[in-house]
């Protein structure tokens, strides 16, 4: 018997500090596409300073092999939450920031769709969507420095197969939905945003 217990400690400890090192693992990489995130919106910024009236401006980056493009930042100071948009969805690129899921160009007619992480409700990407309520603000700045506020009309939950919440019919308003996951990634958290100043 005491042979098997101290097998049974030691497989313990083992797993014990495996999943300790896995953690520290996980968190540092967060922590390193949310710096990089930080970079590419300070960039962003910069670039929109300095573009002299240039048209849809983008500036291009590359990550991992993935070439994308931001293309606006959006910002929601009611849960602290201020994100490049990035082009194109790709599960490396979602490691990174929030990205575009659906939609036209943001702040244009239409329903701009964008996705992010929640982190299990950790305080990066949209790990505080959840926190949001209706009425809150929602600031979008697009690639040519213009920037619409929209206010929150809506919240709820759909099954990941539901995508009616994409849909491009908004009655000539300007849209934008949030969505990330919820229920440990069993269905959707949707944010359903209307511009007031467009």
């Amino acid at each position: 018997y005491i042979i098997f217990y101290r097998g049974l400690l030691i497989i313990s400890i083992i797993v014990f500090i495996f999943s300790i090192s896995y953690n520290i693992y996980a968190n540092y990489n967060r922590i390193k596409d949310e710096r990089l995130s930080d970079g590419i919106k300070d960039s962003f910024n910069i670039s929109i300073l300095y573009a002299n009236n240039q048209k849809n401006l983008t500036t291009e980056y590359e990550s991992n092999n993935k070439k994308f493009s931001v293309i606006g930042i959006i910002k929601i100071d009611s849960i602290k939450i201020s994100y490049p948009i990035l082009s194109n969805i790709d599960d490396e690129l979602l490691k990174i920031s929030l990205n575009k899921f659906w939609g036209g160009k943001p702040n244009e007619v239409g329903n701009y769709c964008i996705v992010g992480h929640n982190y299990d409700g950790k305080d990066i990407m949209f790990g505080k969507l959840n926190r949001i309520k209706n009425g809150d603000v929602v600031e979008l700045e697009d690639s040519t420095g213009r920037t619409l506020t929209y206010k929150v009309y809506n919240i709820f939950i759909v099954d990941p197969t539901d995508v009616a919440c994409t849909s491009q019919l908004t009655n000539g308003k300007t849209e934008i939905t949030l969505i990330t996951c919820a229920e440990g990634g069993k269905r959707r958290l949707v944010v359903k945003c209307r511009a007031i100043d467009a």
